[in-house]
């Protein structure tokens, strides 16, 4: 079920129909690479955060062919990667949250990337051989602010702490959590990428949505909404799997379960100037 408004029509002048657009950041991953390479710094993302205390990504990730990439890796010869998480995922002794992330290298909380009007491409597809446990809320990539302070996006998966969630098995993108708004919801099909393009204005503080799944082009499935995207700060891809039954400060206590083996993949990362209206809806 998608909570939204039908596809919006827009004027071919402001969009690009093959991908033209000024890049800010690419974090595709060049076939050429192994998952130690992310142990080291690179041009991509960072080798020290998010991961757990002793571990290194090149325990938390796996490298996938190029020909099972998603939409935007295909042309650009990138193979996807799957992140996962075990029960020694335990960053920043938050032992209440079981995460890994992955944060593009040159996104340091202050930099262009979350200034001006930015549309981040990312897309998502589920590992049924390391299935998330849908009791559990997952937060699979989100912005944080730079003070951290709150996420001004987030989508989920799994049962959303504090909501009667109908369908734990269903992709929601909240707003800033200040607010709460759910902008976009969809069912999270085994089998397909869902591509994500999050059109990020952060002079007028709007989110537009564009998505599709497997190699069909993007489609607007809102209008650009009022969401305060403002804090600045840095965008992870990722899980970070929340505990159920925690009271308080949920990072530090609640219920997570033993012999964790959790895992989702990630393609087309990489994020465009769109102060001119450039939008990549294709390769």
């Amino acid at each position: 079920m998608i909570l939204s408004r039908l596809p919006v029509i827009l004027s071919l002048t402001s969009l690009v129909v093959a991908q033209n657009c000024t890049l800010q950041f690419d974090g595709r991953v060049p076939a050429d690479l192994a998952a130690l390479d992310f142990d080291a710094p690179n041009d991509i993302f960072s080798e020290s955060f998010v991961i757990g205390q002793g571990l290194t990504f090149s325990k938390a990730l796996r490298l996938l062919p190029v020909g099972a990439g998603s939409l935007f890796d295909l042309d650009a010869g990138a193979e996807p990667v799957e992140v996962l998480i075990s029960d020694d995922s335990i960053f920043n002794n938050q032992v209440g949250f079981r995460r890994a992330e992955l944060i593009p290298a040159s996104n340091n909380g202050a930099d262009a990337s979350t200034q001006g009007v930015k549309t981040l491409h990312f897309s998502v597809l589920k590992d049924v051989v390391r299935p998330l446990n849908l009791s559990h809320e997952y937060q699979l990539a989100f912005l944080e602010s730079a003070d951290f302070s709150t996420n001004q996006f987030v989508l989920k998966t799994g049962t959303i702490l504090g909501q009667n969630t109908a369908d734990p098995d269903t992709l929601q993108l909240f707003g800033s959590v200040n607010d709460g708004q759910l902008l976009f919801s969809t069912a999270f099909t085994p089998g397909t990428f869902h591509n994500f393009a999050l059109k990020l204005d952060f002079n007028a503080l709007t989110t537009q949505v564009f998505f599709s799944r497997g190699e069909d082009a993007l489609v607007s499935v809102t209008d650009a909404l009022q969401n305060d995207v403002s804090g600045q700060g840095q965008f992870h891809f990722g899980l970070l799997k929340k505990p159920v039954g925690g009271v308080g400060d949920i990072t530090k206590n609640g219920f997570q379960p033993a012999g964790i083996n959790e895992g989702i993949t990630y393609g087309g990362i990489f994020q465009e100037d769109s102060a001119d209206g450039c939008i990549s809806l294709t390769p």
